[in-house]
């Protein structure tokens, strides 16, 4: 199944980056991007994803330097696309995976397209890595653990649930019960032209 796949590989970004565990840490892709591509798509995508929760804590610190802060605010929006760019590129990969299937009379249309599945399913990843060292944190409380130890098997049910729907939507897709339609994301507060902002109007 093709999330068994992702959730292995999600699981390989999010140890090997806890390794150093530092945002600057330079990053690797093991898997070519020719010959393994949903592979290096998936791992590059959980990477972007691993860094900017990273990010993310390191920006509420109610200490940090307001410089430092918007520093880091800027490198959280360019994570933020970078993710979306990951996300469409899978995509483009199932549509070229799919292209030669013919959608039934009867077809439908899913709320989401399989790569918006994934990025959820890789932020569950890092749910429930996160979580599980809540579990075993030294230092932390017993009814600490025992509270994130609820949590944390609530997160890996919703992992389960979230892969088995991910694998019928593609295993639709392939029948043609489903069909696929893409639209590119339209942000528009990066655009100097549709950013009022940064089109310089006060």
């Amino acid at each position: 199944m093709f999330t068994e796949k992702a959730n292995k590989i999600f699981k390989e970004v999010i140890e090997m980056y806890h390794v150093i565990d530092r945002v600057d840490q330079a990053f690797s892709n093991p898997y070519d991007s020719t010959s393994q591509q949903i592979e290096h798509l998936l791992y590059r995508k959980c990477w972007i994803d691993t860094v900017q929760w990273h990010y993310e804590d390191i920006i509420r610190d109610p200490e940090i330097d307001p410089v430092a802060a918007l520093t880091l605010k800027r490198q959280i929006d360019a994570s933020n696309q970078d993710r979306t760019d990951m996300v469409e590129y899978i995509d483009s990969y199932f549509l070229e995976t799919y292209k030669d299937v013919i959608p039934k009379e009867n077809a439908t249309i899913n709320t989401e397209s399989p790569a918006w599945g994934v990025d959820r399913l890789s932020i569950l990843a890092l749910k429930v890595y996160h979580m599980h060292e809540e579990t075993i944190r030294e230092g932390a409380s017993d009814t600490h653990k025992a509270a994130c130890r609820k949590k944390y098997d609530v997160l890996v049910e919703q992992q389960i649930d979230l892969s088995i729907a991910i694998d019928t939507l593609l295993k639709d897709i392939e029948n043609g019960d489903k069909y696929m339609k893409v639209y590119k994301q339209m942000k528009m507060y990066n655009d100097d032209e549709l950013n009022p902002v940064l089109r310089g109007e006060k």
